[in-house]
């Protein structure tokens, strides 16, 4: 257990919990170990190094071996990456030529000669009927032998581990963090909070906890030990009801209630009926999840327990036996009778709801009317979280440009598409005014540092509004980041690793012109298009699979180049054991195994509704560099046989929907908090201050005052203001 929760904080914080052991000279062993981490890409920081140094060899070896299995599974190279193709990227052969050989040896082969005459005189062929077609013809150790050793090159990634507190220090840390995150963490996180929380329920807690479904994980662990819960909405005790029948606390998916235990029926009931006494006007609330509430109660029995009769009020809602008027339809009501005053003075009491509403309330008002919607939303700013404000600000800056682009949609699990904009616009002075004092609010809640060090690398992420705009891995930035691909070489890579049916995942890679348009692509119908290379076709995935891409960028002559994984048959991305997408860089020299893993530069796991995958999108600028804008988007696709030569136009209109949005950033954040009182400073390679300072950048640079306030990746949600 304790391995494991050294895990969660080595993979969110790069900080290794401070070393326990006999004293002893390990600095041999942890020379050793520090030369072990740099094959997979990673170094101890100095002050680490020279803590192992004092520790005893047997420790720090000991230490090394666990802490080499985590940063291994973080980049992926905690499994075998083969390659169809044993000399990949060498010798890659001509896709056609490549079938004929594959048909060649099939009619050589007595048992498959038979059914691939039938099919070739009824003029097809199933290319899995080939007895060489889609499966391994070599071992792992075979494709290792005939590959050239990996050169070292300066532009490999190196991500440092630092020195952290003791593991109990480390483990409370991290859970103030997640528990007290202003925006909704990504599934993996949710799953690492309700770890943590079953060991920091009766520790210390964050001062608020403003996600729900982060409240439902924190009440789960605090019922099993008899504390109180946290409840404050009737939604509230229906997320804990799904917590504890382990279904989805984000009321996304339907939830089978479980029989539960009668203590945990009456701390369920006894919470309810608390939060509807102290506000009768809660049970509203209950119409927009009426069925979950009607099958919830049916395993509560609320009938059992007339001591708590509002608990009873809030079922009978969702039966229909009570009435409770919701905002909703009372919202509704004014909205079809263009009561716009109206509406906004019921909204005024739901600030969030207000902000929400802001574009629809601006375009169906009249002059007199918009005035009062624009006045109403800067009265109650300081109400809203900061999420919120930032998503409108967000907003209103991309409905400033008044282009033919259509809008992208995803939900909140991943799933995008795209639709016409058919939305009148909203008057320009409406918009400015809205945007300025939406800046003005954010710049009132941001801290002003009085010294603030940046790492310019950093400025072109996207502000993490949601924890679902991301996906679990390393160097994996929020939806709509910006971020410079310095290389020659450009790998993407993908395994996935089938549960229980035949799965085939293809990787492939579509190019588009700047209009869009596509140019060519790269998959296993096109070998070896544009100059580039397809490790070749794997059609099953019984022991796990790999299939890379890899190109030269000086002889891409397209504007985009958009990577996917294609499910061709099996198991979804969800289904299988387990899956993952990354990209490495090398230079031209370079040469190495078709995965590397100090050469990766993200990894990420691929989850998601959809039977096409986009994680992100690679453009050339005027200036010839490119960059990568990032999607983790999914796409519904088809059930089976999905390949890229049929959804090129689908992918092309929500790739260009995403690329045309204009996403906050962490820039406009540090251009707010760039006050007169704040000296700003870039991180340019030489010393840093020797002073306490804000530090944000995309990894935690050695040297730091003890006493600095570090935003990296790992934790920069918490730029966002409450």
């Amino acid at each position: 257990m304790a391995h494991s929760l050294e895990s969660l904080v080595i993979r969110h914080t790069h900080r290794l919990p401070s070393p326990k052991g006999s004293a002893g000279d390990g600095a041999g062993a942890a020379r050793q170990f520090d030369a072990a981490l740099t094959s997979v890409g990673f170094k101890l920081s100095a002050e680490l190094l020279e803590r192992l140094s004092g520790l005893s060899e047997a420790a720090v070896v000991h230490l090394a071996r666990r802490t080499l299995r985590i940063v291994s599974e973080m980049v992926g190279d905690h499994v075998r990456h083969n390659s169809y193709f044993i000399d990949f990227p060498a010798n890659v052969p001509d896709t056609e030529a490549f079938w004929m050989r594959c048909v060649a040896q099939a009619l050589g082969d007595e048992k498959s000669r038979g059914t691939v005459l039938a099919q070739l005189a009824h003029g097809a062929l199933d290319l899995l009927s080939l007895p060489t077609y889609g499966r391994y013809q070599h071992t792992y150790e075979e494709m290792i032998a005939a590959q050239d050793e990996l050169v070292a090159s300066a532009g490999d990634r190196v991500t440092v581990l630092h020195l952290g507190r003791d593991l109990e220090e480390e483990l409370t840390a991290l859970y103030l963090t997640l528990a007290g995150s202003t925006t909704p963490l990504g599934e993996d996180d949710l799953r690492d909070l309700k770890a943590l929380a079953e060991r920091c329920a009766l520790g210390p807690q964050p001062e608020s906890i403003p996600v729900r479904e982060n409240r439902a994980v924190i009440n789960e662990a605090r019922i099993a030990i008899g504390a109180d819960l946290l409840l404050d909405t009737v939604t509230d005790v229906l997320r804990l009801a799904c917590a504890l029948s382990g279904g989805d606390v984000t009321l996304r998916e339907q939830t089978r209630f479980r029989a539960l235990s009668r203590p945990v029926r009456r701390a369920l009931l006894a919470g309810l009926d608390a939060v509807v006494a102290a506000n009768p006007a809660k049970l509203a609330d209950v119409h927009a999840h009426r069925e979950p509430f009607k099958r919830l109660g049916e395993r509560l029995h609320p009938h059992e327990y007339p001591r708590w009769p509002h608990a009873a009020d809030a079922f009978a809602v969702a039966r229909g036996e009570k009435v409770a008027r919701s905002f909703e339809s009372r919202l509704e009501k004014l909205l079809d009778e263009f009561d716009v005053r109206g509406a906004v003075r019921l909204l005024e009491s739901a600030p969030g709801r207000l902000f929400r509403a802001l574009d629809l309330l601006l375009r169906i008002a009249t002059d007199e009317e918009r005035d009062a919607v624009v006045a109403a939303a800067v009265r109650v700013a300081p109400e809203v979280s900061g999420r919120v404000v930032l998503s409108v600000r967000e907003h209103f800056h991309n409905r400033e440009r008044e282009t033919d682009e259509p809008r992208v949609f995803v939900n909140r699990r991943g799933r995008g598409w795209v639709a016409p904009d058919v939305r009148p616009p909203v008057a320009a002075a409406d918009r400015d005014r809205l945007i300025g004092a939406l800046d003005a609010e954010m710049r009132r809640r941001l801290p002003a540092p009085r010294r603030l060090l940046l790492d310019p690398d950093v400025l072109d992420v996207a502000l993490p509004l949601s924890g679902r705009a991301t996906a679990a891995g390393l160097g994996v930035l929020p939806r709509g980041s910006l971020s410079a691909v310095d290389g020659e070489q450009l790998r993407f890579f993908v395994y996935w690793k089938e549960t229980e049916q035949r799965t085939d995942f293809d990787l492939s890679a579509l190019l588009l012109h700047a209009d869009y348009s596509t140019d060519s692509w790269l998959s296993y119908t096109s070998l070896t298009a544009v100059g580039g290379q397809h490790s070749g076709d794997v059609t099953e995935a019984p022991e796990g699979a790999s299939e890379f891409i890899n190109l030269s960028l000086d002889r891409v002559r397209s504007t985009f180049i958009v990577p996917q994984v294609n499910i061709f048959a099996g198991e979804g991305f969800e289904e299988v054991e387990e899956s993952f997408f990354g990209f490495m860089l090398r230079d031209g020299r370079q040469k190495g195994r078709p995965f590397e893993p100090r050469t990766v530069r993200m990894k990420s796991e691929l989850r998601g509704a959809g039977r096409v995958a986009l994680p992100l999108v690679f453009r050339r600028g005027d200036d010839g560099r490119w960059r990568a804008k990032w999607l983790h988007l999914y796409l519904k696709g088809i059930s089976a046989a999905n390949r890229v030569e049929e959804n090129q136009m689908s992918v092309s209109k929500v790739v260009r929907a995403i690329v045309e949005r204009e996403q906050l950033t962490v820039r406009y954040l540090t251009d707010l908090m760039s006050g007169d009182t704040t000296t700003v400073d870039l991180l340019d390679g030489g010393p840093v201050p020797d002073e306490p300072v804000m530090y944000i950048g995309l990894e935690r640079p050695e040297g730091l005052h003890p006493d600095s306030q570090v935003i990296t990746l790992e934790n920069l949600r918490d730029l966002i203001p409450g």
